[in-house]
């Protein structure tokens, strides 16, 4: 437990974090501001979730960049087209126990299901954080803008970031694309340990959603899914360890995050100061979400609150709902770890030796 307060403060190695933080940070500022102008912010968490096609741009070399946010690009289009479809078609949103119920195992499928995609592209970030919470998100909305405008932002946050992607190559003295990088195929292994993988996924999510939705009346809560986005967080890294740590880092980043969001409620800027602010905070958490995730999550948090909250004003009950359903995700999810942990010793000792 010391090792994890001990790397609170703890920086990794830098690998040139300020160039894809400079990136993302724009890919979400140009749109949103182009939003405001034509006066339809109605249509911003659409741009937000398309813009995170830029968080998948830590790839060396243009060509290998465009290819591996070509493949998340169209991977987020797809989500945020089942989530409008799933909020139109399968979610009542006048039941509202009945929504929530649906939204929970909608997402919990989502969690799975994209972590197999993700995994099987051999995405990186790895994992389905990001399409947890665009789904979840999106399909919560009582109140859907057209869809062909909300698929055509969406659309136009992808191709941004693509293009930001790949911009510098353009630049005097570049050496151009570079080469190719062919990814190794996966092996019968690896693929087997995928499909294990989001079998994790979809225990995490489901439970920590099944238990935020089951606690809301008694806890006045409204946002389980940030407790479904909270519980797969621990489910990345590459020992048991480093996904407890990062489960424990979640919870204090978001302590901590809380303060700052506090003081822009506390405040209460006009639009077009928020968006400046969605825009810095992006540039901040990319440049720390590598090297210490709890110094992310500072950033993270406001982050989130104001790109989902803009548009309804913003709220100290925002806050009381973050804490609560990060709190109760972060713990389910290193619960989820360590099950895992101890299912893999398991099938190490037992399952293995008997198939060779």
């Amino acid at each position: 437990m010391g090792k994890n307060y001990g790397s609170l403060l703890t920086l990794g190695p830098a690998r040139n974090d300020h160039w894809i933080a400079l990136r993302t940070g724009i890919g979400v500022f140009v749109p949103l501001f182009g939003l405001l102008a034509v006066g339809r912010l109605d249509l911003m968490i659409f741009v937000i979730f398309g813009a995170f096609t830029g968080v998948y741009g830590r790839v060396p070399g243009y060509l290998n960049r465009l290819v591996a946010q070509s493949k998340a690009g169209a991977l987020f289009l797809a989500v945020i087209l089942v989530a409008v479809l799933s909020s139109e078609f399968l979610v009542d949103h006048e039941d509202l126990v009945r929504g929530a119920w649906t939204i929970v195992i909608l997402t919990t499928v989502v969690s799975g299901v994209c972590n197999v995609v993700t995994s099987y592209l051999q995405l990186r970030p790895g994992g389905s954080l990001f399409h947890i919470f665009a789904f979840a998100a999106i399909a919560s909305m009582p109140t859907q803008p057209p869809m062909l405008e909300s698929m055509v932002a969406a659309l136009a946050a992808v191709v941004l970031a693509i293009i930001i992607g790949f911009s510098g190559s353009m630049l005097p003295g570049n050496q151009g694309w570079g080469e190719r990088v062919q990814l190794p195929a996966l092996s019968a292994k690896v693929r087997t340990a995928i499909w294990w993988e989001s079998l994790f996924y979809l225990l995490a999510a489901g439970l920590a959603g099944t238990i935020a939705t089951l606690l809301a009346p008694v806890l006045s809560t409204g946002h389980s899914y940030w407790a479904m986005v909270a519980a797969v967080v621990p489910l990345v890294g590459h020992t048991t360890g480093l996904r407890v740590r990062r489960g424990l880092h979640r919870i204090l980043g978001t302590l901590t995050g809380i303060v700052v969001m506090a003081a822009i409620i506390a405040f209460q800027p006009p639009i077009w100061v928020l968006l400046i602010v969605i825009g810095m905070l992006q540039v901040c958490a990319e440049l720390f979400i590598a090297r210490n995730y709890f110094i992310a999550q500072i950033f993270v948090t406001p982050l989130a609150l104001v790109g989902v909250s803009i548009g309804t004003g913003l709220s100290t009950k925002l806050l009381y709902d973050r804490v609560l359903e990060t709190i109760i995700g972060a713990v389910v999810g290193v619960i989820v770890v360590l099950l895992g942990s101890l299912f893999g010793s398991w099938y190490k000792r037992r399952i293995l030796p008997a198939q060779s």
